[in-house]
């Protein structure tokens, strides 16, 4: 009896005469063999392809498919959507293959007052003085945006998005991961900026010997006050799963993001409370520091006895892929000021990944981050 074994059925012959052959369609053999099954994509070369073909997609005799039909080196092309929802400040969908993401951005205000210890020292700019042109590079302050927690990211898997999360389940570790994800890349990129949150006060000058207040006159700096910031809770609920979540909820968050339109805000001295502009031209987006992109690999190893172990790094994993990948390596960059920077760089498990694949991977994000760009910048 012979076995053979290629990447879409698994054929078992015998040499009796009349006996039938046993064939697997190729979703069992993954099913009951899933390494082997990839094993055999990632080992199996391609033929060339024929002369009716289209040139431009030629492939070599030594290129191998995986079971998604993507080299090991491509990524699934993104795609974007925003202003999706109606009751949100901001709000996109994301899509990689089969992984489909909404994100909504909502602002609530956080008054001083309610703060045991408001920071102190900082810049007293807000969103009024950037969009009249007053207001230069305000620098790091992510200390503030840390301190008062004005971004708030939350995961939702139990969405029905895939077998393991069913509708209605608790917070599972993978949600509760990528949320810390999420709160630490936010915090860490500092790509919301302090003075797009803050809503100050003036107050008016008192001018000597009269007792009057006198309105639109210029005043110190010491009179000015920032007397309540904007929350901005950022929602992330999954549709559909289908591998590498980070990528896809990182997308949808700064998609979402770029779509924030908030309202034009001003502290009422009578009232002590934060009035807004219900007006559609009053409201002002965000102006994000740079754009940060996150690519992300997986690992897959192949061991045998008495022979060197292999490994192929597998761009953009599918949830497939995911669960053979022993080590999962992301990198986030940013390109925005010409030059790359890389922000984070997270691995987890294995010990492939050393320096020089690192920077392969580095060069491969920052073609991922040209894709990214071209996605949101049309949006």
């Amino acid at each position: 009896m012979a076995t053979t074994q290629n990447p879409t059925t698994t054929t078992t012959t015998t040499t009796a005469a009349g006996a039938p052959s046993l064939t697997f369609p190729r979703e069992i053999f993954a099913a009951l063999s899933p390494s082997p099954f990839l094993l055999a994509h990632l080992t199996t070369p391609q033929p060339q392809q024929n002369q009716w073909q289209k040139p431009q997609k030629q492939q070599t005799q030594q290129q191998t498919l995986r079971p998604n039909a993507r080299t090991t080196s491509a990524f699934r092309a993104p795609t974007v959507n925003t202003s999706s929802l109606t009751h949100c400040h901001g709000s996109a969908v994301v899509r990689l293959g089969d992984t489909a993401v909404v994100a909504g951005v909502r602002g609530e205000i956080l008054y001083r007052r309610d703060v045991p210890d408001p920071p102190r020292g900082t810049s007293t700019e807000d969103a009024n003085d950037a969009s009249s042109g007053e207001a230069e590079d305000d620098g790091d302050d992510r200390a503030e945006i840390d301190k008062l927690g004005l971004l708030v990211p939350n995961v939702e898997l139990a969405t029905g998005a895939s077998p393991k999360h069913l509708p209605g389940s608790p917070p599972s570790a993978q949600a509760q991961s990528l949320t810390a994800r999420l709160l630490n890349l936010l915090r860490g990129s500092g790509v919301v900026r302090a003075r797009d949150l803050r809503i100050s006060y003036t107050e008016p000058r008192v001018e000597e010997g009269e007792g009057m207040l006198v309105e639109g006159v210029e005043v110190e700096s010491e009179n000015r006050e920032v007397k309540a910031w904007w929350t901005l809770y950022i929602d992330v609920l999954f549709i559909s799963l289908d591998g590498n979540a980070f990528d896809a909820a990182w997308g949808a968050v700064m998609a979402a993001l770029g779509d924030t339109k908030l309202p034009r805000a001003w502290w009422e001295r009578d009232v002590e409370c934060v009035v807004c502009d219900d007006g559609v031209k009053s409201l002002r987006g965000l102006s994000l520091r740079g754009l940060p992109v996150a690519a992300s690999w997986g690992v897959f190893e192949h061991r045998e006895e008495g022979q060197k172990n292999t490994a192929w790094m597998l761009a953009d994993p599918d949830l497939f892929e995911e669960g053979l990948c022993r080590e999962v390596v992301t990198v986030v960059v940013d390109r925005s000021g010409g030059k790359t920077k890389v922000l984070r760089v997270e691995k987890s498990g294995g010990g492939v990944v050393g320096k020089e694949v690192l920077r392969t991977v580095v060069t491969a994000a920052e073609r991922r981050w040209t894709d990214w760009r071209g996605l949101l910048k049309e949006q």
